[in-house]
């Protein structure tokens, strides 16, 4: 297998956010790419400039950045042919990297709006490379730009940021660099083509948690009334944990629940409730081991929302009084 690191450019609409093109508020405009085999060797490498076709005047931020204008791109290819190159350069056997998680989601997103999202099925099973850099060297939790992680690792900053192909170059060094195999174990999960059916569900087990992207449902009601979305289950050994906190929610998108497992203690459900291009409903849930301070957090959660509840309720019965 082979590790597929790339770095996308775009351009946005120059007339100002709200004056976009629908589908798309951002067209690619440059892909780079380095290819390393299942030893972390860089063997090859892409880079297409790409001529736009929807924003032709380069936004003044875009260039300032890129350093590019539209006469720079006029010797590129449009969208549907580099990006066909550029899959087609990918081969069969391969994960993409990114760093954040913004570039496979406007890969998909111009694939889209020129109906090539076919040739991308989701969804898609990556590496965020910027969390793997967090898990292996900092606390897991922190988000850092790429500079500062070269500069972290005291990488030689010969070539200039913000170019895809030297943005996946620097990317696919620091790939190099996170030499704990554990870390290996975090794939991240792109669910811009969220699952449609039963069959097409996410089930995600980590060593410290394990994550489940669900169906579509017409509705937040249905979603919940669901017995896989609401189910609880041990992240370590994976038999159901018995509810002690059942299911609530503080805002309608995010719902919290707390298990027993016999052997391996308390387990904290989260469950974040996303909304379809389409209006309908899907739900990714997570499971993990917590201790008493966790638990003591919930239980405020959930005592806001009581009293929250029961003074609308007074607030209620005195306008109709």
């Amino acid at each position: 297998m082979n590790y597929v690191v790339f770095d996308l450019e775009w351009n946005q609409c120059p007339n100002g956010k709200g004056r976009e093109i629908a589908g798309l508020p951002f067209e690619i405009i440059e892909i780079g790419a380095v290819k390393l085999n299942e030893d972390k060797v860089i063997v090859d490498s892409f880079h297409e400039l790409v001529k736009p076709t929807v924003y032709k005047w380069i936004h003044a931020r875009t260039r300032e950045v890129i350093h590019l204008d539209y006469q720079n791109l006029l010797s590129g290819d449009i969208f549907p042919e580099a990006v066909q190159r550029f899959l087609e350069w990918c081969g069969e056997d391969f994960i993409f990297c990114t760093w954040g998680n913004q570039d496979l989601y406007e890969l998909q997103r111009n694939l889209k709006f020129y109906n090539m999202l076919e040739k991308l099925p989701g969804p898609i099973i990556y590496y965020d490379i910027q969390k793997m850099f967090s898990l292996c060297f900092e606390d897991g939790k922190s988000r850092h730009s790429l500079e500062y992680a070269i500069d972290f690792l005291g990488v030689s900053k010969d070539l200039s940021f913000h170019r895809a192909l030297t943005d996946a170059y620097y990317t696919g060094v620091i790939l190099q660099k996170i030499n704990k195999e554990e870390v290996f174990c975090y794939t991240s999960v792109d669910v811009y083509q969220n699952p449609k059916k039963r069959k097409e569900e996410c089930h995600l087990s980590y060593p410290t948690y394990d994550k489940y992207v669900s169906k579509e449902f017409v509705s937040k009601e249905k979603a919940m009334k669901d017995r896989e979305v609401t189910s609880t289950r041990c992240p370590v050994c994976h038999q159901p944990a018995k509810r002690k906190i059942r299911w609530f929610s503080v805002n309608s998108r995010h719902y919290y629940s707390v298990s027993i497992c016999p052997e391996h203690g308390m387990v904290k459900g989260k469950i974040r409730m996303k909304r379809t291009e389409d209006e309908k409903f899907y739900v990714v849930k997570t499971l993990k081991l917590i201790g008493e301070e966790d638990l003591k957090l919930i239980q405020e959660k959930q005592e806001t929302l009581r009293v929250k509840r029961l003074q609308r309720r007074r607030q209620t019965g005195h306008k109709h009084a």
